[in-house]
C-alpha cells in the first residue's frame, strides 16, 4: 500500500467476530499491541452513549527519545479526515454557495476536461465513484516531488492539478464501482476555494473545527512531539508528511480528544442534536452511493453477525503514521485508534485493538426463542 492510499478494506476485517476484552482494560489492549517492537506509540478513545468514556496511550513520542506519548499529543489521521473535508462541503452545500448535483464542467468551468469528467458532481468526487485513478508516490513521485518545492498559492496549486487530471483518461466510469481515489478530494477542496475565494484550510477552520471547538493543524510535526516514522526512524522536515496540495485528502493533526468531537457530531447529528448540518445532510454524508459500501467521507457495513450493527468506518496513512475510526451512529458509540507508525503489522496490530473495544459495544444478540415441541 502506498503512502497515499488508505483503504476502507480494514472494516473487512473488522466483520469478524468481536474480540472479548475487559471493558476498561484499554491500557493492556496498547500494551500488547506494543509488543510489536516496529509501533513506537499507539493511542485508543472510547465512546460510549455519545460521550467520551475512556482513553489510553502507551509508547514514547519518537524512537530514541524517553519521552512518553501524552494523551494531549496530536496525531495525524491521514485519510479518516476525507469525512471531515466532506462535512464542510455539506455546509457550503447547505447555504447554496455548491450544489451535490452540479456538474463539474459547471464547478470549473474554467478548466479544461475530458467529456468523461464533464457531468461528474460532487456526489461521485466525495464517494471515489468518478472514474479517476488514485495519486500513486510511485507513478506521480514527479508530481509530488515538484509540489514541494511549489511557492504558488495553494488554491493556484489545487485549480493547476484539477487541470492535470480531469484531462487523463478515467480508470472506469462514473456512478459505477468505488475506486478509491485521493484525487477526487483534491478536486473537492479545489471546487470549494474557487466558489468562496478562499484557501482550503481556511474553510476547514471556519466551516468544521471552529464551530466544533477543534485545535487542529496542518503543519508538519516537530521534535519534542510524537512524529511519524520510516523503517523506525522518526522524521521532521518537509518531506515527514505529502505536500500541502493534497491536504484536502487528509493531512489534518490533532488529539483524539479533538477527533472524538468531531465523531461525536457525526453521530448525533443524524438525531438532529449535530451542531453544523441538518439531520437530512449528515444521513446523506453516511449513506453508501450506488451500490458500493462508499458513503461520503465513509465505509458503511453491518457489524458483527451476530447482532449486525450499522458501522461508519475508515483508516488512514500518509506512510509514516496509521489511523483507524469505527463509529456506531444508532449506538451513538464508537472507537478511534492512531499510532505514529505504518510497518506493516501496525494497522492489524489496531484492528484488534479495534475489535476488542467494539465487540462491548455492541449488544449482545438476544438469545433465539424456544422451539415449540
Amino acid at each position: 500500500m502506498n503512502k497515499l492510499r488508505i483503504a476502507l478494506a480494514f472494516a473487512a476485517a473488522l466483520l469478524a467476530a468481536p474480540i472479548p476484552a475487559a471493558a476498561a482494560d484499554l491500557d493492556a489492549l496498547l500494551t500488547s499491541a506494543l509488543q510489536d517492537p516496529a509501533i513506537p506509540a499507539m493511542t485508543v478513545l472510547v465512546i460510549r452513549d455519545g460521550k467520551v468514556e475512556g482513553q489510553a496511550v502507551r509508547g514514547v513520542r519518537a524512537v530514541g527519545s524517553p519521552d512518553p506519548a501524552r494523551l494531549t499529543d496530536a496525531w495525524h489521521i491521514g485519510s479518516d479526515a476525507k469525512a471531515m473535508t466532506a462535512t464542510m462541503i455539506a455546509r457550503l452545500v447547505e447555504r447554496g454557495v455548491l450544489s451535490w448535483t452540479t456538474p463539474l464542467k459547471t464547478l470549473l468551468p474554467d478548466t479544461p476536461m475530458r467529456p468523461e469528467f464533464q457531468d461528474v458532481t460532487l456526489l461521485e468526487l466525495l464517494s471515489h465513484r468518478a472514474g479517476l485513478r488514485d495519486l500513486d508516490d510511485t507513478v506521480d513521485a514527479g508530481l509530488l516531488a515538484s509540489a514541494f518545492a511549489d511557492t504558488r498559492p495553494l488554491p493556484v496549486q489545487r485549480a493547476e492539478f484539477a487541470k492535470l487530471v480531469l484531462n487523463e483518461a478515467p480508470i472506469g466510469p462514473a456512478r459505477a464501482e468505488s475506486s478509491y481515489s485521493n484525487s477526487g478530494y483534491v478536486l473537492a477542496g479545489a471546487i470549494a476555494e474557487r466558489a468562496t475565494g478562499k484557501p482550503f484550510e481556511t474553510l476547514m477552520r471556519q466551516e468544521v473545527f471552529a464551530p466544533l471547538g477543534m485545535r487542529t493543524s496542518y503543519e508538519l510535526a516537530k521534535p519534542g512531539e510524537v512524529l511519524g516514522h520510516l523503517d523506525g526512524k522518526p522524521l521532521t522536515g518537509l518531506k515527514s508528511d505529502n505536500p500541502r496540495l493534497v491536504a484536502p485528502a487528509g493531512e489534518v493533526r490533532l488529539t483524539l480528544a479533538d477527533w472524538a468531537l468531531f465523531a461525536i457530531d457525526q453521530m448525533a447529528g443524524e438525531q438532529g442534536r449535530g451542531k453544523l448540518l441538518k439531520p437530512a445532510t449528515y444521513r446523506l454524508l453516511h449513506t453508501p452511493q450506488g451500490d458500493t459500501n462508499a458513503a461520503l467521507g465513509w465505509g458503511v457495513r453491518t457489524w458483527p453477525k451476530g447482532a449486525p450493527t450499522r458501522m461508519l468506518s475508515h483508516s488512514g496513512s500518509n506512510g509514516y503514521w496509521n489511523a483507524l475510526i469505527g463509529l456506531l451512529p444508532d449506538l451513538q458509540s464508537g472507537v478511534l485508534v492512531a499510532a505514529n507508525s505504518a510497518s506493516e503489522g501496525t494497522e492489524a496490530a489496531q484492528v484488534k485493538v479495534l475489535r476488542a473495544v467494539m465487540g462491548e459495544l455492541v449488544p449482545a444478540p438476544a438469545p433465539a426463542a424456544p422451539t415449540a415441541r
